[in-house]
């Protein structure tokens, strides 16, 4: 659907974005995540055609956006993070326009505002002034505006920044059921977001992308190792290390800080395997009380705090 190969974008001596390439497919809902600052609006900017690359190429759909710009953006709707509204025109009103401007045909109009409507759950505010509306109700608004022509791609710019947990539920429900016909591309820096909302992350930092795929597939990429927590009383670390350290499988051995009197024990296994079971047979041959027994969860905010440190 939309091939990017080696975009650059220099601002004077600044690189926003440095070699980026990206293959998105048709039907997927991808994320790009990055901490603020890192090069994802300069990204959509690129993809969308506001910004016109530095170096690199993009083709969407067979269309090169040098030769072909115009026809690229009548097959996207783009919503920037801060949706531009005419805050003073009444929501229908301004919905109304933005299918005038769109040249959809008037006996059309209506019946694609209503689906809209719908789609983004504006029933209750088409009579409301723009500047009534809370942020959360205005990103809606903007989506409709983005989804008016009925477009085969969509872009969004960090689309729940600054809602409050209920609505970022509610506009990430929306990106969902589009997600279900279109291309979604949006931005973000919320992790949980980018984890329940994309079929696939690319995480970009300093301009450059560090790591691509599901949220699944990243976990076991970046993992070194399963990692498993133990807490025993009338047990020995030198007995513990000497049994573990005898599974195969088991790479490390560590001491943690006690708590309550207990020996507790981190064991750090090959991301392969699921030693769990083999580990607590080791166990129950001993005299050790297990008081705790818990497998650390890679989540990704650990991955993304590791790879950006790392980068």
């Amino acid at each position: 659907m939309i091939q990017a190969d080696h975009l650059t974008k220099y601002f004077k001596n600044f690189c926003a974005v440095d070699g980026i390439s990206l293959d998105i497919r048709k039907g997927e809902i991808l994320g790009l995540l990055g901490p603020n600052g890192a090069g994802k609006t300069t990204t959509l900017r690129m993809l969308t055609g506001y910004f016109k690359p530095t170096r690199g190429t993009i083709n969407v759909k067979d269309f090169d956006s040098n030769e072909h710009p115009l026809e690229i953006k009548q097959l996207m709707g783009y919503l920037p993070e801060s949706a531009p509204l005419y805050h003073n025109m009444l929501v229908f009103d301004y919905l109304d326009y933005i299918a005038e401007i769109r040249a959809i045909p008037g006996d059309k109009r209506l019946s694609r505002i209503r689906e809209l409507c719908e789609l983004c759950g504006l029933h209750n505010i088409m009579h409301k002034s723009i500047n009534e509306l809370s942020k959360g109700l205005k990103q809606r608004v903007g989506l409709a505006h983005a989804m008016m022509s009925d477009p085969e791609i969509l872009v969004l710019d960090e689309p729940t920044s600054g809602l409050d947990p209920n609505q970022i539920v509610e506009i990430r429900d929306i990106i969902k059921q589009i997600g279900r016909e279109k291309t979604v591309i949006l931005s973000t820096h919320i992790l949980s977001e980018a984890e329940a909302t994309c079929d696939r992350i690319v995480i970009i930092n300093k301009g450059k992308i560090i790591a691509n795929g599901s949220a699944e597939e990243l976990k076991q990429s970046t993992d070194g190792g399963r990692t498993l927590n133990l807490a025993f009383t009338q047990a020995e670390f030198a007995d513990v290390q000497a049994r573990m350290e005898a599974i195969n499988g088991v790479q490390a051995v560590e001491q943690m800080p006690s708590e309550n009197g207990m020996l507790v024990v981190k064991l750090t296994c090959a991301p392969e395997s699921d030693m769990r079971e083999t580990v607590y047979r080791q166990i129950k041959q001993t005299d050790w009380l297990l008081m705790e027994f818990k497998q650390e969860t890679r989540t990704l905010e650990n991955i993304f705090r590791t790879l950006t440190r790392e980068n």
